[in-house]
């Protein structure tokens, strides 16, 4: 295979139609936008447009709606870039941040803080899960790369998989035994973005931005890693390092935002799909709308738990996982779960 004809396959564009990712980007801004100001007008209290620029009552309100909004926006952007990404590295149509222990590494670190240091507050939380994330992805990527051919896609699968069950297991045998642990879990593993503090958010946003800026920086790497193992060598790609640095994008994306809001299903699993259906496979695409799909799908799961049940409230986790459910058998249905 030629220079040239390496590049070519790297740049060239696997969209649907040539207007697919042009109208994708349209619509996503149009979405993005009614999903924001949804989640910030509506919910057991429904708030005029003009709350938002005046003072009167209706601004804590306002205020209190914003940050769960921007942290909606970050956790949603970093679970769909973070499944595309899985997707893309284990060549598995059905990875998403729970394929490579990244949750159950998380939950695990946070159940054994609680249990053996006493530790509490959404911040340990984070500090703790993101170190579960980290160890969990890294000790996967050691499982995997055990034998010859060393950490193949399919390898990785079975290893996170099995990981992702022992620590479980793991979790699960703690609780039993720890009470206040199992309620502090119990609570935490339902997925919520909701009382969250500026602090945290503003804290957290810089994380997300350096792995999302690493994720689109590795576009044309998972393009290449999409093509086959000997095809990406062929092209001159270290599939070791690539490896390498589209994990740590996903542990700084997944489990970052596992940690800030816990386990939120079918986020990452569902949005790179949707967007395949209008862009194709292209990263260079695929990455940024999956962002902007998946913090649509987090807002608008957010908000729609606001609403169908007042003055109580439905967590996102399981919003998401309602929302989710129909387009997930939808894209089955219609054979749409390729790569």
């Amino acid at each position: 295979m030629t220079a040239t004809t390496g590049i070519e396959l790297l740049d060239r564009p696997r969209s649907t139609s040539a207007a697919g990712p042009a109208t994708a980007y349209a619509v996503l801004l149009g979405l993005l936008v009614a999903a924001a100001l949804a989640s910030l007008l509506l919910g057991s209290r429904l708030v005029s447009p003009t709350a938002v620029l005046e003072a009167g009552p209706d601004r804590t309100v306002i205020e209190v709606r914003a940050v769960r909004t921007v942290l909606g926006l970050l956790v949603g952007m970093a679970l769909g870039v973070a499944g595309a990404c899985m997707q893309g590295l284990t060549r598995n149509p059905l990875a998403d941040p729970g394929i490579l222990g990244v949750n159950s590494g998380a939950a695990l670190a946070i159940v054994l803080g609680i249990s053996f240091l006493g530790a509490g507050g959404i911040w340990a939380f984070v500090v703790l899960g993101l170190v579960g994330a980290a160890v969990a992805s890294v000790a996967v990527h050691a499982i995997a790369g055990i034998g010859r051919d060393g950490a193949t896609p399919a390898k990785l699968t079975v290893a996170g998989a099995a990981f992702a069950a022992a620590a479980s297991s793991w979790t699960i045998a703690v609780q039993l035994v720890d009470q206040t642990a199992l309620d502090i879990m119990r609570r935490w593993q339902v997925g919520s973005i909701g009382g969250r503090p500026w602090d945290l958010v503003v804290s957290l946003a810089p994380v997300f931005l350096v792995g999302t800026l690493l994720a689109l920086a590795l576009s044309r790497t998972l393009n290449a890693l999409a093509l086959g193992e000997e095809m990406a060598t062929g092209l001159g790609r270290h599939t070791t390092r690539d490896r390498i640095l589209v994990g740590l994008a996903i542990v700084l994306l997944a489990g970052t935002a596992t940690a800030a809001a816990g386990p939120i299903a079918f986020v990452g699993l569902i949005v790179p799909h949707l967007v395949r259906t209008r862009t194709g496979s292209d990263h260079r695409h695929l990455l940024p709308l999956s962002a902007g799909f998946g913090a649509v799908l987090v807002l608008l799961g957010d908000t729609a738990g606001r609403i169908v049940l007042p003055p109580s409230e439905v967590q996102v986790g399981i919003m998401t996982a309602v929302i989710g459910v129909p387009f997930f058998l939808l894209l089955v249905r219609r054979g749409r779960m390729g790569m």
